[in-house]
């Protein structure tokens, strides 16, 4: 069984690099409908993330009086750092639950390789993630933080966070083809994932033998994985046992995620 999941992720590889000129044309086609008639367009995409930073950063500055990090790190920018994957997490998981439902058309098409939308709606969110994180490097420089080879492993963190959506958005958006509160349920799930990780507060405000359970979270992976590459200067390596948990949870999700899609794959017609 599991060679032939490998075989079936295999042949999904060689589609996806096969098919990766239409693939960047879903994208870019998806990524302009969404800003496309605004009057400021695009800078919508960079105005909603940058107020919501802002506004966690003046309330946990000058509001509650957060407590001064351990190392005299500027608030700001450990704030962003956290703040800046987790809107790429959160809107990839959102916009990729809806991937086949808000692509009904292309779905009935016989010839068209329905696995890949949730990839579309990924890359979409990953187009507005790359400019912030620009933002962040220049941000970081202006900080006196100068680049570092720690910074290398920013796409090895890139990638996992895409490797995780991926295989959770194959398995909420298969289902939310059937049940439609799946949307609602995934919205939920974030908000409740967004103040249960260590984004606008520190971790070690918790008491150490409880931390674990905070780790489980995968996002907490990726959150940490940027702070380590900008501001700490650790390798990724140097936590192995939760490198090797995040990496075992996300094959999970990917592996659980293709057996459902794969499964529900053949009614998507049907019911849309």
């Amino acid at each position: 069984m599991t060679v032939r999941y490998i075989k079936e992720f295999y042949r999904f590889l060689k589609h996806t690099v096969q098919s990766r000129q239409l693939l960047v044309t879903l994208i870019k086609n998806d990524f302009k409908k969404q800003y496309l008639g605004s009057y400021l367009g695009l800078v919508w995409a960079f105005i909603q993330p940058f107020t919501f930073m802002l506004v966690i950063w003046f309330v946990f500055t000058y509001g509650f009086r957060s407590a001064a990090l351990a190392d005299d790190t500027p608030f700001f920018l450990w704030l962003i750092c956290g703040m800046i994957p987790w809107f790429f997490i959160s809107n990839a998981l959102i916009s990729g639950t809806d991937a086949i439902t808000s692509n009904s058309f292309l779905v009935k098409k016989v010839a068209f390789r329905v696995s890949i939308l949730p990839l579309v709606q990924i890359g979409s969110s990953l187009i507005i993630h790359l400019g912030l994180v620009l933002f962040l490097i220049v941000a970081t420089l202006l900080y006196g933080f100068y680049p570092t080879l720690y910074w290398i492993q920013l796409p090895y963190y890139i990638a996992c966070a895409i490797f995780f959506v991926l295989g959770v958005s194959w398995l909420s958006a298969s289902i939310r083809v059937f049940v439609k509160d799946m949307s609602n349920i995934v919205t939920v799930l974030i908000q409740i994932g967004f103040w249960a990780t260590p984004i606008f507060w520190n971790i070690e405000m918790i008491p150490q033998h409880y931390q674990w359970i905070l780790q489980l979270n995968p996002a907490y992976y990726i959150v940490e994985g940027f702070r380590n590459s900008f501001i700490n200067e650790v390798w990724f390596w140097e936590m192995p046992m939760l490198t090797l948990y995040f990496l075992a949870m996300s094959s999970i999700f990917f592996i659980v995620g293709a057996i459902v899609f794969k499964r529900l794959r053949p009614h998507f017609g049907d019911v849309l």
